[in-house]
């Protein structure tokens, strides 16, 4: 997954933000595994391969991937239903991303503004949440929201309203912490700073999106204090190349 040219081992890093905007499934959660379940049930149900669905699914809405595959099932009653039977059918399936538990209880004991952005639907997301045990922010974007999904920005600007933080305020700095090219290119099209964990592409294909910062995981990110300037992070064994 990497080069030998890059290794993890930038000099820790101090950033201030003021507000962190997640996306969920390969940033704080993993569940590829109840992933790949749900779609062979759903692609023997729509008699569509589930090796092709899932050739292309990750980080896009089910309503888009249905769309070409399924049009006759792309409506929002058929795809919450849909996405609200995976945690409670799969939820043993879904691990979290190492060292998200430990950043989101931090985040939440700073009172630091935060949301999660996600491609999924809010039966799915806080379905996921509950079944890890994670905090559910106040904030939420999700599937249903927006008329496209990422990379289209207009997830990650109604994130940064939702939180107060639009692009006329000044100087306000928002992370964007994802995984997949497709949400690191929303974020930074939507004036973003972002930091990408390799979890589900290739350190390449990560590269390629162009983020701010990439860590192998959550555990390299840390709060270091709030307060009215913003969440100062630390930032800790990022990719550097030669």
């Amino acid at each position: 997954m990497g080069s030998h040219s890059r290794t993890y081992s930038s000099p820790l890093q101090r950033v201030t933000f003021n507000g962190l905007l997640f996306d969920f499934d390969g940033t704080l959660g993993d569940s590829t595994e109840a992933v790949i379940k749900h779609w062979h049930s759903i692609g023997k149900e729509i008699g569509v391969d589930p090796n092709v669905i899932l050739q292309t699914s990750h980080g896009r809405r089910s309503i888009d991937v249905l769309k070409t595959l399924s049009p006759e099932k792309a409506n929002w009653e058929y795809i919450k239903h849909m996405e609200g039977l995976l945690p409670k059918n799969y939820g043993a399936d879904v691990v979290e991303i190492p060292g998200a538990r430990d950043l989101l209880d931090s985040v939440v004991t700073a009172e630091v503004p935060w949301a999660i952005v996600t491609s999924g639907t809010t039966p799915l997301v806080t379905g996921w949440l509950n079944v890890l045990k994670f905090p559910i922010p106040e904030h939420l974007v999700v599937a249903e929201d927006v008329k496209n999904g990422k990379p289209d920005p207009v997830c990650y600007l109604m994130g940064k309203e939702k939180l107060g933080l639009r692009d006329g305020d000044g100087q306000a700095e928002v992370l964007v912490l994802e995984d997949s090219p497709a949400g690191i290119a929303a974020g930074k099209a939507a004036g973003c700073k972002v930091l990408a964990v390799v979890t589900s592409h290739t350190v390449e294909q990560v590269l390629a999106a162009k983020p701010d910062w990439i860590v192998k995981d959550l555990r390299s990110v840390k709060v270091v204090r709030h307060s009215e300037a913003g969440v100062e992070l630390e930032i800790l064994d990022a990719l550097r190349g030669d």
